[in-house]
């Protein structure tokens, strides 16, 4: 019995410390699911009260398809609000593969209206993708006929395409725009962030396929146009100079013939002709000079019979394939000589001798010089253009002479370090700050590599190169009293309204030289066309300034010549001045009889036109 009692209370013991420990361990289960779903339901709460917007919209996002709308660009104005860069409305042309019902039907009909080869329109058509462009800058009235058509899984969206009422007129100026209307060139490239607009959106919401829901329809953002550039740009001066830059270029057979007239109190633009010009509504096909350069410098491959032996047959002939002869001849054609190319002034680069000597008061307009037809520098004999020399003569006559030695001896008294002062002064060792993309520099001897030779070819404009912008830029800055001005084309900015929204404004530095230099200037070089030289561009009732220029290019011994004439207007207070270079011109190819006679004819048009403005 003992044994027996004794058995019961063992069994009865350990049986109640196993309910104690099953107990423990519930609680330890329960307070984990407990902690468990309070973590959850916290989870819950967070994401439904603050982060249900973020899922909202990634929600959204996974049923939703966008493409997008393209902002019409802004539109570039001249002076008198003439639209030079509009646009016209276009389609771009796309397909949903998910969503084509007739593929063979819209492949034909794609192929027929976009004259587009079936195969490529196959492998657009077929492309599993959630949009596929098939082609952009379709005319509006092709896109209108695809839609009406009604094939599923086409879409047709109105797009806009940059368009130049103008054609070539300013073409390197004003520039162009890619397919995706981004700026490409000139003002374009130049006020982009201005002009470009902000893109809208179309958003169509889809199901679990990517088929799109009709009843829910579309969802736009409309696009936000940009704003237009407002330019000193004058049509009117542009297309008169424009013509006179083609007249003279074909009875001269030159090779280019540039034209630039600005506001040298102010560095405003009147015009920049540079012909040729190209088509801006068709920038990507050479003009004809071009494309017999590309005709002439390989093999030209018919489009079916491109290959890769026609291919390398081309770069064996001529270096380089068909494709990257033609970009560099488009680079070409589409640079601004008159900003982005240098060249040897020649006589015209006199007027900056002419200020520095009087500048330093190593010169004055009586100071008596004697030209025998060259001076000899060290062991070079530099000859005058008259040959025969002007004798006896002062610094004025030398001047209206344009007698090389005079302005040697102006050199010398000058000095290098002196000369490289004004040099500097002037604003000729830094670019003008154009708003035009590409302005190339001053190309000068180093002030240590300068000797007598070097100092003597300097002062006549020889020996080293420059922009004829900065060349502009600095002579107006010495007749307009001392003020070194930016050129510039930029006036203004408006919304579509016509409401102002910014004005330009730049820098200019006064004092490059003195009033009294400066006044000097404008005497001299008014007897220069009065009495000298430039008489070819002599105008009744007015008192014209100017001066001539014949330089040779390199290398000599090919004898091609760039011929020049600057002036401006009116002499004592100066409203416009021009310069007309004739690149290569054949036979005459002096600048007094072939240049200055262009810069007349276009005064004696705008003089009285701007004296109405």
């Amino acid at each position: 019995m003992v044994i027996y009692c004794y058995d019961n209370l063992c069994g009865a013991f350990f049986m109640k410390k196993n309910m104690t420990f099953h107990k423990r361990k519930i609680w330890v289960v329960l307070l984990c699911c407990i902690l468990m779903m309070t973590g959850l339901i916290g989870r819950l709460v967070y994401l439904m009260c603050f982060r249900s917007d973020y899922y909202y919209k990634k929600a959204k996002e996974l049923h939703e398809r966008e493409r997008e709308i393209k902002a019409a660009r802004g539109e570039i104005l001249d002076a008198r609000g003439k639209v030079l860069a509009s646009n016209r409305t276009v389609c771009t042309i796309s397909v949903i593969h998910s969503q084509i019902k007739e593929p063979e039907k819209l492949i034909a009909l794609l192929s027929e209206k976009l004259k587009i080869d079936e195969a490529e329109v196959r492998k657009r058509v077929e492309k599993i993708s959630s949009i596929e462009i098939v082609k952009t800058n379709v005319e509006k009235s092709t896109g209108d006929e695809i839609r009406e058509c009604s094939l599923a899984g086409v879409k047709v969206d109105e797009d806009y395409k940059r368009y130049y009422p103008c054609g070539s007129l300013a073409s390197k100026v004003i520039g162009f725009t890619g397919g995706d209307n981004q700026g490409i060139i000139g003002l374009e490239v130049k006020y982009e962030e201005i002009l470009r607009g902000q893109p809208g959106k179309i958003l169509t919401t889809t199901d679990a396929r990517g088929v799109e829901i009709d009843k829910l329809g579309e969802t736009r953002e409309k696009p936000i146009e940009g704003k237009s550039l407002i330019i000193s740009l004058d049509v009117n001066i542009q297309e008169f100079a424009q013509q006179s830059a083609l007249k003279v270029m074909e009875e001269k057979q030159a090779e280019r013939v540039s034209i630039l007239l600005m506001n040298p109190q102010n560095g405003e633009i009147y015009a920049c002709v540079n012909v040729p010009e190209f088509d801006l509504n068709d920038p990507f096909t050479l003009t004809d000079d071009l494309n017999m350069q590309l005709n002439e410098s390989g093999i030209t491959i018919p489009s079916e019979d491109h290959n890769e032996q026609s291919e390398l047959a081309v770069q064996t002939a001529s270096g380089k394939t068909n494709t990257e002869r033609k970009q560099e001849l488009l680079n070409q054609m589409w640079r601004n000589p008159c900003l982005n190319d240098t060249y040897e002034p020649g006589s015209t680069f006199k007027i900056i001798t002419m200020a520095a000597g009087l500048e330093a008061g190593v010169v004055s307009p009586g100071d008596r010089f004697y030209c025998p037809g060259y001076k000899v520098v060290e062991d070079r004999r530099i000859r005058c253009a008259k040959t025969s020399g002007h004798g006896a003569e002062t610094f004025e006559t030398g001047i209206m002479n344009s007698c090389n030695p005079v302005f040697i001896e102006l050199g010398e008294r000058l000095g290098v370090e002196n000369y490289y002062k004004y040099f500097k002064q002037f604003g000729l060792t830094q670019k003008t700050g154009i708003d035009l993309p590409g302005e190339a520099a001053t190309i000068m001897h180093k002030q240590e590599n300068v000797g007598p030779v070097e100092l003597a070819t300097i002062s006549f404009g020889q020996s080293f190169q420059i922009t004829p912008i900065q060349l502009v830029t600095t002579v107006s800055s010495i007749i307009n009293g001392g003020t070194r001005i930016t050129p510039h084309f930029g006036v203004e900015v408006r919304e579509t309204d016509g409401t102002l929204v910014e004005t330009f404004s730049y820098d200019k530095r006064e004092e490059i030289c003195s009033g009294e230099t400066s006044e000097t200037m404008q005497y001299l070089l008014e007897k220069v066309v009065s009495e000298g030289g430039g008489k070819n561009a002599k105008i009744e009732g007015y008192a014209i300034g100017g001066k001539t220029a014949t330089s040779q290019t390199l290398p000599r011994s090919e004898h091609r010549y760039i011929s020049s004439f600057l002036g401006f207007a009116p002499a004592d207070d100066p409203k416009v001045l021009v310069i007309a270079i004739i690149n290569n011109p054949k036979g005459t190819y002096y600048g007094g009889l072939i240049a200055a006679p262009v810069v007349k004819e276009i005064m004696e048009n705008i003089l009285p036109y701007l004296d109405k403005s």
